[in-house]
């Protein structure tokens, strides 16, 4: 395989840019020609790519966010967009593509391989909902951002008494939000895979506060069935029995916005590399991950049928480390 491509998509993760020059320079070093494509699936579409050489991804592996930018492609979806995108690739004698990416971007995979053109998916959400790796691109990152502005809110809310409630992101995860109000030390914390009711939630603070602590802290999954505003608005109303005043944080965004830190930069290398080896020993289809410590593949079809649970035995031990 002497030419293959790279793109980025769905949501940026910190450490994508580092997968990108890790996929870049060790295909260079296997002789190939590598073209980066701009805007995801829909850049691949329009074909939107251009060759990328070693000095191009030169100061990269430490920035967030995506040099080759990121879309959603609702054209891809169809028969015709993922036609239009494989002439793309046709036409410019491209035998392989690498797919940095979560669980859209791993669909769209699958789906162009079922097209016959060889793709490597590489695991890349801060969600950490991708079957096929236990840790996924952006993952660490993303979760040490919610623990640093849980520890900042743990402060202020200490000196007023106050109980704070933070909203992390995770889609329909409850990953960070659980190991962050783990690590963080939150007293409730609202997971789609396991819910608690707002009185349950209440319950907690009013113990909190009965046990004569100075502050309390809620860590809320944005996929939470009982969410921030059903939460807020059952406090409102009984303010007066939880002893604590709330405090309402959504942190959103910054938290895929972030630096990468060492664990991600080595992660993304690490997985970039071996999608580019996949492709130049003829491992296709498949989803590089990180499983045990260990760099390995699942093929794209098992990806995209399974959903990855979350360990829930680790959500039982937060009444008991609350206290």
């Amino acid at each position: 395989m002497k030419r293959i491509a790279v793109l980025t998509s769905g949501g940026d993760a910190p450490g994508m840019n580092a997968a990108i020059r890790a996929v870049v320079r060790t295909g260079i070093g296997r002789g190939m020609e590598v073209y980066g494509v701009e805007q995801g699936y829909s850049g691949l579409i329009a074909g939107n790519m251009r060759l990328l050489g070693a000095r191009d991804v030169s100061g990269i592996i430490q920035t967030g966010g995506t040099m080759l930018g990121s879309a959603r492609s609702l054209e891809f979806k169809t028969e015709d967009g993922r036609l239009r995108a494989l002439r793309e690739l046709n036409r410019r004698d491209i035998g392989g593509l690498v797919v940095i990416g979560g669980n859209g971007s791993q669909t769209g995979a699958h789906a162009l391989s079922q097209l016959g053109f060889p793709v490597v998916g590489v695991a890349s959400t801060i969600d950490n909902d991708l079957y096929g790796s236990d840790m996924t691109i952006g993952v660490d990152t993303a979760l040490n951002i919610a623990l640093e502005a849980i520890d900042r809110l743990k402060i202020t809310a200490s000196s007023h008494q106050r109980a704070f409630m933070l909203e992390v992101m995770g889609r329909d995860c409850g990953y960070l939000a659980l190991m962050s109000g783990i690590a963080g030390g939150a007293e409730a914390i609202v997971i789609p895979e396991r819910e608690l009711t707002p009185e349950q939630v209440a319950s907690e603070i009013r113990t909190a506060y009965e046990r004569g602590k100075l502050h309390a802290m809620i860590v809320v999954a944005e996929g939470a069935k009982n969410n921030m505003d059903e939460l807020e608005a059952f406090f409102k109303v009984h303010k007066e029995r939880l002893g604590f005043e709330i405090r309402i944080t959504r942190l959103g965004h910054v938290q895929r916005g972030g630096m990468p830190g060492a664990f991600d930069r080595l992660l993304a290398t690490r997985l970039g590399a071996a999608a580019t080896r996949c492709l130049a020993e003829g491992q296709h289809n498949v989803l590089v991950g990180l499983k045990q410590g260990d760099i390995m593949t699942t093929p794209l079809v098992e990806v995209v049928t399974n959903k990855k649970q979350l360990d829930l035995s680790l959500f039982d031990l937060v009444a008991d480390l609350s206290r």
